[in-house]
């Protein structure tokens, strides 16, 4: 009896670790084991790119008109199924100018997940971006920027980076709720080559999309500009 409560014990504690090592290296920005990851690029130069996660949604217009006005091109990372069912939408952001990545088809959490499931996603995705009119480079960011081992693995054989951030406000739910915070929280953190992320889709991101023209006025004024998220990687150890 006592051996078999030491055994359970010691399976319980594996367990444990297990599952602790596989949530942070599935959400490490800074480690996957295949293929490049890039949460930020090292430069020098005042340079910073605005990625939107999700959509196109209710606020897809209200964003753009923002990035017009401001003369600001930003990085979509959309889902494979909303451009289905919103492909109006999808066609105005990629004719607007702006870089449209693939952010899956049904925005799952791609980790313990079949080769096969990850394939299918990401190439749904890829076929509807085109599909929408975008012909430029279709970057992957993985949805919640979770990752582990096919989901690399495939990119890698595809020559595709898994595309993360270094700034997002939303994190910390005291902010999330409060553009003036959201804005205050970006200025203070930024830094050359950063990737600031937001949600502005959703009538529950409200907030997030009322602080996107504070974001662009403040860092401009601290004399940065911004760009998609194809061209800042240009910038890499510049």
């Amino acid at each position: 009896m006592k051996k078999l409560i030491i055994i359970s014990s010691i399976s319980l504690t594996l367990i444990i670790v297990l599952c602790y090592a596989l949530n942070e290296i599935s959400s490490s920005r800074t480690f996957q084991f295949f293929g490049g990851l890039v949460e930020k690029v090292k430069t020098e130069a005042p340079i910073v790119a605005l990625t939107f996660d999700d959509g196109p949604g209710v606020h897809t217009e209200d964003i753009l008109n923002i990035l017009r006005e401001e003369e600001v091109q930003g990085t979509f990372f959309l889902t494979g199924k909303e451009i289905e069912a919103y492909q109006e939408d999808a066609i105005k952001i990629v004719e607007a100018g702006h870089e449209v990545g693939n952010h899956s088809y049904s925005h799952p959490r791609m980790i313990l997940r079949s080769p096969t499931f990850i394939k299918k996603e990401i190439e749904k995705t890829d076929e509807w971006i085109r599909q929408i009119g975008y012909e430029g480079e279709i970057l992957f960011r993985p949805p919640y920027g979770r990752k582990f081992l096919f989901l690399p693995y495939y990119l890698h054989q595809q020559d595709r980076e898994t595309i993360l951030w270094n700034l997002e406000p939303e994190t910390y739910p005291e902010i999330a709720v409060d553009s003036q915070k959201i804005i205050d929280y970006v200025v203070t953190n930024i830094e050359p080559g950063s990737i600031i992320l937001l949600h502005v889709m959703y009538e529950s991101r409200r907030e997030s999309l009322q602080a996107v023209r504070g974001i662009i006025v403040s860092l401009k004024e601290q004399g940065y500009t911004f760009t998609t998220v194809s061209e800042l990687l240009k910038y890499d150890n510049q």
